[in-house]
């Protein structure tokens, strides 16, 4: 059984939508359409909506509903108490079933209202009980017409209410729209008379909205006779309308005719409404929805784009925000304008080539932005790498963790022997200010495979904006003292001048080039000349009373190198910085001879040495494992090798991914506002941030509750004109932007909301007996329902400069035209470059629609978040092609920022994937994600080649020689995709079509990192899987797989759980 916290809404067929036009007929034709799974047509008497059931009475409010049954997904027991008559329960075709309210506590109960559907019973009974289990028959109701029922005679008292069916009038189950309990006396309230309607009032959209004033307001009752109705009419803000204290208060206003309103203004006092309707009536009886407030915030409340046209408007409560009633001071009205209604815009068709014919590639750069690593003439390999401040070290978490005998081990309960989590360490973060002066870039030139050194010396240097004090890099981990564990080292180098107390700003180099040909850049360049001597450790990494002494360093040694920033006051004072002057870096490996690669620890005590290739999700930038038990942010790293200047790009980059495009101001405190993105976004958004819906650089929150609103996922929606094309929808456009702001910043709601409307469910039976539930969402409009709607999760960000980087005929390689024995084919998408008209290959998102990353983030800026940009120069090109070439600029994100947003998302690196374990000491307990059983995931890579999966989710590629970021070329890559457009089946379809991919046609999702989903959500909401977020976890996700891979997902269904259990090991290993 479900239960679901109350919310009204009216659905349809997969979609729901708040009407604005009046019940009666609304309603009625909805009612025709569905009408309890029959084929009779519904009375129009059934939209009576309790609500408008004007009483002293109290109506109660069920904290849950529970049924014995439900016909589908959507009609479930929770339809029948949402206060919407476009909703229904509906239970299977049988007698006995049952409808249950829970109010939370025991109740007096006086009346019952019940409307049903065309379904209802012909003989029921209502009971009360106190336990659920104990029930007491108030009423006996032997000869039901259906329609709307209000059952009195009776004074009962219960938690519990529970319509219990004795006999079905039809062949169908029993559908009820609405049940609602009262307690105390009913007082009817006089009957409206007819109004005939006025001559229409002639609008023009083109001006803004003209104030109107209802001639009366009346109410349920109020606090006191000096708090009246009339008080929030009255044009004071010194007087108000103040209800009882109980939750299903109301306030209605009279027109005295049908009237036309846009645009309605609440002022309230401190004593509002957290959940409330604004619904409207031509007779004062019969009311229908036009806008649900989940989240009221009290004070100012407006709402735009009303679209009524209806003598009467009421606010009817749900829920009050504090143990008083609801207190308005004014309430003001305008009619439909251009300042606060939506005009339906001429829309154009996107276009897609037909097909790739005169494809090109992506251009190729001659030479790299930045170089990481060359050789000279003499053998000399020289190295070089970015450095940004961190807080901590790399090994330090939330626990102290220690060798059994040399410090307390916090990882351990030491009542119970388990596991404890006192909370992350403080490595992979980012610092205040991390964009301003806190990069540099560090040199390695290392000459251990010169012919004829015997030798070698490794020349270190350091780049800076901003002095430094000397020293301040630290090398080999001190692993040989068992006291260390979260920081030491055992050499801090040689500097070649050690009286220069303060190094000064040194210029970066050149690319391929030394500053000065001996290397040595002055007296703060450091010298490491041997592997130094150390305490000799037995089998178990303790000492064993022997000593090694130093020795010649030699290729192939390991070297941890820890820089650190340790500048002055007055240094960054000087550059206008009165942030922090000391900071530690990232802990690299440096394999003498061949440079920098990711790590990984081993015994004793978490030493680091480099990660086997295999691992290397993302090539020699993927990211080391994370032993600071910092997972919220290894989405957010930058390659392992990233170049010193491309250090400086990355931070500022990831500056305006957090930065609200509003406001200016970062998500993360103590960051400088960023004044040029100030008021770029339009009045209407999605959201303000790209990290508000890429959450930690990984996916959106997924569709999880009922009544959750969609605005950190995408919903594309389209019409089809007359010509048979897809195209922007008129009032949409491209996308739905659910938010708006004034110019003032004051949230205002113009009726774009999109949520949770309900699930359709299924149960998928594995071969051994297994059953696992599938739901997907259906959506609820607070506006039109749009003919062609696609709800579109972000994806994560990782990785994606790397897919870039994928030559072309790679990926066209792995194209079918035909089928192989599983059905899987693969077909590229092909996309016009937006600012060329170039005819490019389709990379990026969900149906490979974008070219380039620059080409994605544009249309995000614009789509997502209303961002103009040099890409998109206007908000018009929304509504397609021509409304954007007749729209001329508006101002937007310059340039160098849209450059910027691109180039980060290029450097965000993937995770190495996590196959080995690490070597924590004796009685350490790991890290959660660092748990590994290295046998149970070789068996699910074995397994998923078996299966098939890699037949779309392509193990591993290679990346070209010639994109502009030297870190991206030229690597060993595990992404876990083809790239191609793979059809998926109807179960997975929507009618949005981009290009080449039809609605049921998908790109293969990379599944690397996909391990981490969970951990880099963190408390931001529930990740889910798939296109729309619908699959709670990976098994879920493998069983939506349809079409081409129905036969990777029937494999899957007959696995052993054994099996089972190893494959999904292998992919959270990723």
């Amino acid at each position: 059984m479900h239960t679901s916290l109350l919310r009204p809404r009216q659905h349809q067929t997969g979609f729901i939508h708040f009407s604005r036009r009046r019940l009666p007929l609304a309603l009625a034709l909805l009612l025709a359409a569905c009408g309890g799974g029959g084929d009779k047509p519904a009375t129009p008497a059934m939209a009576q909506h309790l609500l408008a059931q004007t009483s002293a009475e109290t109506a109660l409010t069920p904290v849950a509903a529970t049924a014995s049954s439900a016909e589908r997904g959507d009609l479930s027991a929770s339809a029948a108490i949402d206060r919407n008559d476009g909703t229904r329960w509906a239970s299977a075709f049988s007698d006995n079933e049952y409808l249950t309210l829970d109010f939370g506590t025991s109740q007096r109960i006086t009346r019952v209202h019940i409307a049903w559907e065309n379904a209802h019973a012909s003989a029921y009974l209502l009971q009360v009980s106190d336990d659920n289990t104990h029930w007491t028959t108030i009423q006996n109701v032997s000869d039901s017409k259906g329609g709307i029922e209000d059952i009195t005679g009776f004074d009962a008292q219960g938690r519990y209410l529970r319509m219990q069916g004795v006999k079905r009038a039809g062949q169908y189950g029993y559908s009820i729209f609405e049940i609602q309990a009262f307690s105390g006396t009913p007082v009817l309230p006089p009957v409206t008379p007819p109004v005939t309607e006025p001559p229409p009032v002639t609008i023009d959209p083109g001006q803004p909205g003209v104030a109107i004033s209802p001639v009366a307001a009346t109410s349920s009752p109020v606090e006191n006779n000096g708090m009246s109705a009339a008080m929030a009419i009255d044009g004071k803000t010194g007087t108000r309308w103040a209800s009882k204290f109980e939750d299903g208060a109301w306030i209605q206003f009279d027109f005295g005719a049908k009237t036309p309103v846009g645009y309605m203004k609440l002022l309230w006092e401190n004593a509002y409404g957290k959940q409330y309707a604004l619904q409207v009536s031509d007779d004062g009886q019969n009311w229908s929805q036009v806008r649900y407030v989940s989240n009221g915030r009290g004070g100012t409340e407006e709402f735009f784009n009303l679209d009524i046209h209806a003598r009467y408007i009421r606010l009817q409560g749900v829920a009050r925000a504090t143990q008083y009633g609801y207190s308005l001071l004014e309430v003001s009205f305008k009619t439909p304008g251009s300042d606060n209604s939506l005009p339906s815009t001429a829309t154009s068709a996107l276009k897609f080539p037909a097909n790739g014919a005169g494809w090109t590639p992506l251009p190729a750069a001659a030479q790299p932005l930045e170089s990481l690593q060359f050789t000279l003439a003499d053998g000399t390999l020289v190295t070089r790498f970015g450095a940004r401040g961190l807080a901590r070290h790399g090994r330090e978490r939330g626990e102290e963790w220690n060798e059994i005998g040399y410090g307390p081990n916090e990882t351990v309960d030491p009542v119970t022997g388990l596991p404890q989590d006192k909370g992350p360490g403080n490595y992979l973060t980012f610092v205040p200010q991390y964009f301003k002066n806190r990069t540099w870039g560090v040199e390695i030139i290392d000459n251990s495979k010169v012919r004829g050194v015997t030798k070698p010396t490794l020349i270190v240097n350091q780049y800076t904006t901003v002095d430094f004090l000397s020293g301040g890099v630290a090398f080999f981990r001190g692993f040989d003292r068992p006291g260390v564990t979260g920081y030491g080292w055992m050499s801090p180098g040689e500097l070649v001048d050690r009286n220069v107390p303060v190094c000064k700003p040194m210029a970066y180099p050149a690319n391929d080039r030394l500053t000065n040909a001996n290397g040595i850049n002055g007296a703060c360049t450091l010298l490491i000349k041997e592997y130094p001597g150390h305490g000799g450790l037995d089998a178990g990494g303790m000492p064993n009373g022997t000593d090694v002494k130093a020795r010649a360093l030699t290729a192939g040694d390991i070297i941890e190198v820890s820089p650190s920033m340790f500048s002055t006051t007055a240094a960054m004072a000087s550059k206008g910085d009165d942030g922090g002057i000391r900071y530690y870096s990232y802990e690299w490996t440096y394999v003498v001879g061949a440079g920098l690669r990711p790590w990984y620890g081993v015994q004793p005590r978490l030493n680091g040495v480099p990660l086997p290739e295999e691992t290397l999700s993302g090539g020699l930038g993927s990211v080391s494992y994370n032993y600071s038990d910092n997972a919220l942010f290894m989405f957010q790293q930058p390659h392992n090798n990233i170049g010193m200047q491309n250090m400086q790009r990355f931070v500022e980059g990831r500056r305006l991914v957090h930065t609200n495009f509003t406001t200016g101001e970062h998500n993360e405190g103590g960051n400088d506002r960023y004044a040029p993105a100030v008021g770029l976004q339009g009045q209407r958004y999605g959201q303000s941030a790209c990290i508000a819906c890429h959450v930690n650089n990984g996916r959106s929150p997924a569709p999880m509750a009922v009544n959750q609103r969609l605005d950190t996922m995408a919903v594309r929606v389209a019409s089809i004109n007359a010509a048979g094309q897809q195209v922007p929808h008129p009032q949409y456009g491209t996308a739905i932007q659910m938010n708006a702001v004034s110019p003032s910043g004051v949230p205002q709601n113009w009726g774009n909301s999109v949520s949770v409307g309900g699930f359709t469910t299924r149960k998928s039976t594995l071969a051994d007996g297994t059953q696992v539930e599938l739901r997907k969402p259906t959506l609820a409009f607070e506006g039109p329902v749009p003919q062609i709607v696609s709800l579109r999760a972000a994806p994560p960000m990782i990785g994606t400069g790397l897919l870039e980087a994928v030559p072309e005929a790679d990926i066209l390689a792995r194209a079918r035209s035909t089928p192989d024995a599983d059905g899987v084919m693969g077909l590229p998408n092909y996309v016009y470059e937006p600012e060329t008209g170039a005819v490019r290959l389709g990379r990026f998102g969900w149906k490979a629609a974008k070219a380039t990353l620059r080409h994605q983030a544009a249309d995000a800026l614009l789509l997502d978040m209303a961002v103009t940009s040099p890409v998109y120069r206007n908000r018009a090109c929304m509504a397609g092609p021509a409304a954007c070439a007749a729209g001329g600029a508006q101002p937007g994100i310059s340039e160098a920022d849209l450059q910027s947003i691109t180039q980060y998302l290029a450097l965000v690196a993937v995770p190495a994937q996590r196959s080995i374990a690490s070597g924590f000491p004796k009685g350490v307990a790991p890290i959660e994600e660092l748990k590994v059983d290295p046998q149970q995931v070789a068996a699910g890579s074995k397994l998923f080649q078996g299966m098939r999966c890699a037949a779309c989710h392509t193990v591993e590629m290679k990346t070209g020689a010639g994109h502009l970021f030297a870190e991206l070329r030229n690597q060993t890559i595990r992404p876990y995709t083809d790239l191609l457009l793979h059809d998926m089946g109807p179960e997975l379809a929507d009618t949005f079509t981009e290009g080449q991919a039809q609605g049921s046609m998908w790109r293969t999702a990379p599944l690397w990192g996909i391990g981490y989903t969970e951990k880099v959500m963190g408390n931001g909401g529930k990740a889910g899987y798939l296109h729309d977020g619908r699959a709670r976890s990976l098994t879920e996700a493998i069983l939506w797989h349809g079409g081409e891979g129905t036969k990777a997902r029937q494999r899957f269904e007959n696995l052993s759980k054994t099996d089972r259990d190893a494959l999904l090991a292998f992919l959270k290993s990723l």
